[in-house]
């Protein structure tokens, strides 16, 4: 009993085995994220007091305080931004600032960028040329009529996509 252990022990020293890893990405890493789709809010109305309307990144939207959602054919969606990267990148992303939204009749609103749909940080797993999709919403903070009159409110925000 004992020599068939022994063979046993042979056999599996005497085997070849083979291992296979993730080859390493190329050098240097490179990310590219195109800014498809800019945030869109949509129309809605003022009450007395403004309130917010938030815009999550799974497309939904909604209003507090004296905000009414409106649906005028005005289409709303969160910003899209199309990922390029090697599958297995590590991405984290970080979001600017708040931002001061001018209006086209005067006042200002203030946008806070929100979360986006892969969370705040993701591994990439579609090959170039596909990209990986990152929807990210965001909440309006609206005052009262004589502060923000109606009309089309407009800026600029960032977000920052960081390799790993």
């Amino acid at each position: 009993m004992k020599n068939h252990f022994i063979h046993i022990g042979l056999a599996l020293l005497l085997g070849t085995f083979s291992v296979t890893a993730q080859p390493p990405p190329p050098r240097p890493i490179a990310v590219y994220a195109n800014p498809a789709q800019g945030l869109i809010f949509g129309a809605f109305f003022q009450g007395p007091s403004g309130g917010t309307v938030i815009l999550s990144p799974d497309g939904s939207r909604t209003a507090t305080g004296s905000l009414t959602l409106a649906n005028l054919g005005y289409p709303y969606s969160p910003a899209l931004f199309e990922v390029d990267a090697n599958p297995g990148t590590a991405v984290s992303i970080m979001n600017g600032p708040d931002v001061t939204l001018s209006g086209s009749n005067g006042g200002t609103i203030r946008l806070h960028i929100g979360l986006a749909s892969t969370g705040s940080s993701f591994i990439t797993t579609v090959a170039p040329p596909g990209r990986t999709e990152v929807w990210i919403g965001g909440t309006l903070t609206v005052g009262p009529p004589l502060a923000n009159p109606s009309g089309s409110y407009s800026g600029t925000f960032s977000v920052t996509f960081i390799q790993q």
